[in-house]
């Protein structure tokens, strides 16, 4: 099993090719929407018609009369607790998380002591989905679909991680910090996946793409920073490349009825992690809760 994943060739889904999809109607809530991935995926949901949600800390697109701004901090454990309480996504069609970043090479701490990669990437998404979860969706009409969650990680690449250290507090080593954050969003999506009623949910596992996410590792406009992201431009396709194979995925018929799949790099559906057995789940999602309540005590 790779680290992007192993294709699970038993199952099919289809969408609609980009070129002919129309969202009009459609509601999307994308968490991380202001840059990099999410905010490819948004302004594509956008050009179809959808109505467009974007959650982070600034708004960097055009005004429109169908995309609406949230500001957020998303390194706050409080404020990803109160927008689990007050985020309006009872009409939403999709919610999808992709904020993120990685860890540093010398440990960062939020000031609500939480390691600053697993307090952003993961602790925050799993923060908002405690209030969010019995909420996505249910306004909308009577008949409809269960609504959708997508947990943008790396799920499908078998990362264990260690439910016991999530704030990274032993020995410190910045990928096994990183890989702890990958394994504790592949165990909410399974999670989520298990708890009825509510919205379904579904991993994407992006790969290798451009974007600023290896900033915080290497030095934002770094030499280092500058030839590892060009190096990655020139080997993987771009944020737009997967926003248009993603976009058709976040809405298509084909997912109606289905729950758990996990989805790689170019939207086709690869194998649950090996390791994300219902004992380690439940281990990952008892040890978030802890460092949840210490956060904001």
């Amino acid at each position: 099993m790779g680290a992007f994943g192993t294709l699970d060739t038993s199952t099919v889904v289809r969408s609609t090719p980009v070129e002919r999809l129309d969202l009009s109607g459609k509601r999307l809530t994308v968490v991380g929407g202001t840059n990099g991935l999410g905010q490819a995926i948004a302004r594509q949901a956008l050009a179809l018609g959808a109505d467009v949600t974007i959650v982070g800390r600034t708004l960097r697109d055009d005004r429109h009369e169908r995309l609406h701004f949230v500001q957020a901090d998303l390194s706050s454990m409080k404020e990803a607790v109160r927008l689990g309480e007050e985020l309006p996504v009872e009409n939403q069609d999709v919610v999808l998380f992709t904020n993120g970043i990685t860890a540093a090479k010398v440990r960062e701490e939020t000031p609500e002591g939480i390691e600053r990669d697993m307090a952003i990437s993961y602790l925050s998404r799993y923060a908002m989905l405690r209030g969010l979860d019995e909420r996505i969706g249910t306004a909308r009409a009577a008949g409809s679909a269960p609504a959708r969650v997508f947990i943008m990680a790396g799920p499908g690449g078998d990362q264990e991680g260690d439910p016991g250290d999530l704030n990274a507090l032993k020995d410190y080593n910045q990928n096994t910090a990183h890989m702890n954050t990958v394994a504790a969003n592949e165990a909410l999506t399974v999670h989520g996946a298990s708890t009825t009623p509510g919205p379904v949910y579904f991993g994407l596992n992006p790969g290798l793409i451009k974007t600023d996410i290896r900033a915080n590792y290497l030095g934002e406009g770094s030499f280092a920073h500058k030839i590892t992201e060009a190096l990655v431009g020139l080997l993987s396709q771009s944020a737009q490349t997967y926003a248009k194979r993603i976009v058709p995925l976040l809405f298509t018929d084909d997912l109606d009825g289905r729950n758990g799949l996990m989805f790689d790099r170019k939207a086709r559906p690869i194998r649950v992690s090996l390791s994300m057995t219902p004992q380690r789940v439940d281990s990952f999602m008892t040890a978030s809760e802890e460092l949840l309540r210490t956060a904001v005590a």
